[in-house]
């Protein structure tokens, strides 16, 4: 402990010689260049508060609260108001247009579309199979076009597909929207994390990684409340409850909605509405911190040239191999992607079997419809929990891991307690998996550096996220669903292993860069700060937020 102390005095007096301001976001904006210690020309710096906060505080505090200036400030709003409403309607919409089936599954869908046996769990798992597919080429385009235009094409294509599934009459129709739904989908997460690790420092992401993802638990809240009212439609011209509504009426007894149904339109409506927010997305979306659209003034503007060092994100259209083997060679690269696989196997099975499930502690069909909505307040409270919890703590895989622990003895009360209540109890319990896997995007975003090597780790993040999802609802074989769920316990229980190596590893290439810095001059620490686009392993000033 002596020996890390003395480190860290060393690092900031280093640093202090360095820019000797006492005001670090003064010294930010005033300080342009410094001249380097060896006959080189003058070297261009730009400070981070992030790592100054570290240098003259401990490693513990390294993500202590952020002091904004009143220009930060208003530039984070713009920002805010600029992409969080697009980037949140989008993540919304993109988990109720796949969820579609498993509200469906409640009424009469199965038996209008004739499937049998395991056929509804394979309309499950091939949605995933298109987005396996499309991972590759996603990460190519990625780096080669707007990211802004990509959104709002892939985004009209899957609205699309949506709109064509109104008209499939048997399995193989179905199976092949859902699969054309999948391929397209699959380039919506991988570009909303890269546009907020672009825009956002490295301790803002987790409330904005959080706030879309949240849109996920109010898509699976609506879709509880909407199933409800489609459930109470009654049957005229031969038509099925799934399909459309119109118009309700009032009962003497109770209000109850009695629709009158046209075929198919249900998936008409959401696909029209997905292809007018393509449009939106297209010409609206910005992609760049410095675009024209946000009308930045002076001091703006070397924010966010400041702004852009803290989260090291760097656009660039090369695509630099050595990022990619740096990152196949790193153990925390395997730990993240297993854990994906993993979280994501009860994901899969939870997007499409929440309504069956609540069916199966022997609650009617309507019943279970309105119960799936409290599947999304669960998510809704646990993901806030989760982002209050990091910015309070700094602790992002410790607050995952205990989260995590949440799920798994929910897992446990459903499958070991007859009680139906309690049953309910530990399946909403168990929805903690979805923060889980929100604080595994953050911490990805937030400590990987290099735009090639940022884009590859969320490619094939979003690899193992789709086999996890694929796999996952095959496990469900009938219900009350135990071999599935004894197979999410051990599964989640393992992540909190994969958890624990990750954050070790970054911990001690944290002491072991402190120490690496008591010993460098600030000359050269700045040097290796002011490079663009340079990984975190080969930036050796960077600190891992853990």
């Amino acid at each position: 402990m002596a020996s890390n102390g003395s480190s860290l005095n060393h690092v900031n007096n280093n640093f202090n010689s360095f820019h000797q301001l006492p005001d670090t976001r003064k010294a930010m904006l005033e300080l342009n260049t410094i001249k380097t210690t060896d006959s080189h020309q003058d070297t261009k710096w730009q400070y981070t508060g992030n790592r100054d906060d570290f240098y003259n505080s401990s490693a513990s505090d390294v993500t202590h609260d952020q002091e904004y200036t009143e220009e930060e400030k208003l530039l984070v709003k713009k920002i805010d108001w600029f992409i969080m409403p697009i980037i949140c309607t989008l993540d919304f919409l993109q988990f109720l247009d796949k969820s579609t089936i498993n509200y469906a599954a409640l009424m009469t869908f199965k038996t209008d579309v004739h499937l049998e046996g395991n056929q509804f769990s394979l309309l499950g798992s091939v949605f995933y199979l298109g987005y396996f597919l499309f991972q590759l080429p996603n990460n190519f385009l990625l780096q080669r076009i707007s990211v802004g235009k990509y959104i709002g094409i892939i985004v009209v294509l899957w609205g699309t597909v949506l709109l064509c599934t109104a008209f499939g009459t048997n399995f193989s129709q179905i199976a092949a929207m859902r699969f054309l739904l999948g391929f397209f989908e699959a380039g919506i997460y991988p570009s909303l994390t890269l546009l907020v690790s672009t825009f956002y420092r490295r301790s803002e992401q987790v409330a904005r990684l959080g706030a879309f993802w949240i849109c996920n638990g109010f898509a699976l809240f609506a879709g509880g409340l909407v199933s409800f009212g489609i459930s109470h439609m009654v049957n005229v011209g031969g038509l099925k409850s799934w399909q459309w509504y119109v118009e309700f009426t009032f009962d003497k007894k109770f209000l109850e909605i009695n629709y009158f149904v046209y075929p198919d339109r249900i998936m008409i409506i959401l696909g029209s509405i997905t292809i007018l927010m393509g449009v939106v997305s297209f010409f609206f979306l910005i992609d760049s911190p410095k675009s024209s659209a946000l009308k930045l003034n002076a001091e703006q503007e070397m924010l966010v040239e400041e702004r852009t060092r803290d989260n090291a994100t760097v656009r660039t259209t090369e695509v630099k191999t050595e990022h990619i083997w740096e990152a196949i060679k790193e153990i925390r690269f395997w730990c993240f992607s297993f854990a994906c696989l993993l979280i994501n196997l009860q994901n899969g099975a939870m997007t499409i079997y929440n309504g069956q499930i609540t069916a199966s502690f022997g609650f009617d069909q309507v019943e279970s419809m309105l119960l799936s909505a409290g599947s999304g307040a669960a998510t809704i409270l646990f993901i806030a929990v989760a982002i209050v919890s990091v910015q309070r703590t700094h602790q992002t895989i410790y607050t995952a891991c205990a989260l995590m622990v949440v799920n798994v003895l929910g897992l446990i009360l459903l499958l070991a307690i007859p009680v139906t209540h309690l049953k309910l109890i530990g399946f909403y319990m168990s929805w903690s998996y979805c923060s889980v896997y929100v604080l595994l995007v953050t911490s990805i975003s937030n400590n990987v550096t290099g735009y090639t090597k940022k884009i590859f780790y969320n490619g094939v993040l979003m690899i193992f996220y789709t086999v996890g999802n694929f796999v996952g609802p095959l496990m469900m074989v009938s219900p009350p669903y135990i071999e599935g769920m004894i197979g999410y316990l051990i599964a989640n229980s393992l992540v909190l292993i994969l958890l624990l190596i990750a954050r070790s590893r970054m911990a001690l290439v944290n002491k072991r860069r402190i120490l690496l810095l008591a010993h460098t001059s600030a000359s050269s620490a700045a040097h290796s700060y002011c490079q663009d686009d340079i990984s975190d392993e080969q930036d050796q000033t960077f600190i891992y937020l853990l």
